[in-house]
C-alpha cells in the first residue's frame, strides 16, 4: 500500500475491498492538518501513518468523521490529535460503545466478513467517541487552507459529513451517496437532496470512501442512476 498524492493540500491511503477498510485521507495547511476518518480498527489507522512518516508528514492534528460506521470510526482509539463528529455520529457511536462494553463484540462481528477479517486474532474492538462535536456546518483554518465540515441529507445513513477542501476543490462524502447498509435501500429522495447540495457546493473532485477520486460529474451522474 502506498500514500497517493491527490491535490497540493491532499494526500489519501487507497480503500481496501478486503476488510473492506475506506479511504483515509490526510489534508496539509501551513499550520495544521486534518485526516479525514479514523479507520477501521487500530491496525488501520497504524498503517496509515506509517504511510504519512514514511513521507516525512506530521501526524495529524484533528480527525473528522464522514459517519459513524465502524470502517470509517472504529480506529478512533488509536488517532493523534483531536477526534471531530457531528453530534448524531457522536450519538451513534456511544450506543455501540455501551452495546460492546455490555455485551461483548459478538452482535457486531456477525453483521459481515470483512469485520471479521479486519478483527481475526481476537483483536480487541474499542469504540471511542468524538473528543469535539458539531451541528451544521462549521469552518476550519489550516492556515491557507479552508476545510469546510457539513452535515448533509443522504440515502446511506442519517448521519452524513462531508469535508469540501476550498483551494483543492476536493470533496469528501465517506459513503454518503450508496445504499442504507442495514436496509438495502437508495432512497432517491435523498439521493435527490444529495445531488443538490453538492452542486451547490460546486467541488471538481469527489473522494468516496470506497472508490477512486472522481470529477464530480461522476458522483452526481451516479445519484441519478
Amino acid at each position: 500500500m502506498e500514500l497517493k498524492k491527490l491535490t497540493e493540500h491532499i494526500w489519501y491511503m487507497p480503500y481496501e475491498e478486503e476488510r473492506d477498510r475506506p479511504n483515509l485521507a490526510y489534508i496539509r495547511g501551513a499550520d495544521r492538518s486534518l485526516a479525514v476518518d479514523a479507520g477501521h480498527s487500530a491496525a488501520h489507522t497504524r498503517a496509515f501513518y506509517e504511510l504519512l512518516e514514511r513521507e516525512g508528514l506530521p501526524l495529524p492534528d484533528i480527525t473528522v468523521l464522514t459517519h459513524w460506521h465502524w470502517d470509517h470510526t472504529f480506529g478512533m482509539h488509536a488517532v493523534h490529535g483531536l477526534r471531530l463528529a457531528n453530534e448524531l455520529t457522536n450519538r451513534h457511536l456511544a450506543e455501540w460503545k455501551e452495546k460492546i462494553e455490555r455485551n461483548g463484540p459478538a452482535e457486531f462481528l456477525a453483521l459481515h466478513e470483512s469485520i471479521r477479517r479486519e478483527y481475526s486474532g481476537d483483536q480487541k474492538v474499542t469504540v471511542k467517541t468524538a473528543d469535539m462535536t458539531f451541528s451544521g456546518e462549521m469552518k476550519l483554518d489550516l492556515g491557507g487552507v479552508t476545510v469546510r465540515v457539513m452535515q448533509a441529507e443522504a440515502p446511506h445513513t442519517d448521519d452524513s459529513t462531508l469535508v469540501f477542501v476550498r483551494e483543492d476543490k476536493t470533496l469528501f462524502i465517506g459513503d454518503a451517496s450508496g445504499d442504507d447498509f442495514f436496509t438495502g435501500i437508495r432512497d432517491k429522495q435523498l439521493c435527490g437532496k444529495l445531488y443538490d447540495t453538492i452542486q451547490r457546493i460546486g467541488p471538481e473532485i469527489c473522494v468516496e470512501g470506497h472508490w477512486v477520486p472522481v470529477p464530480t460529474e461522476d458522483t452526481l451522474a451516479d445519484l441519478m442512476s
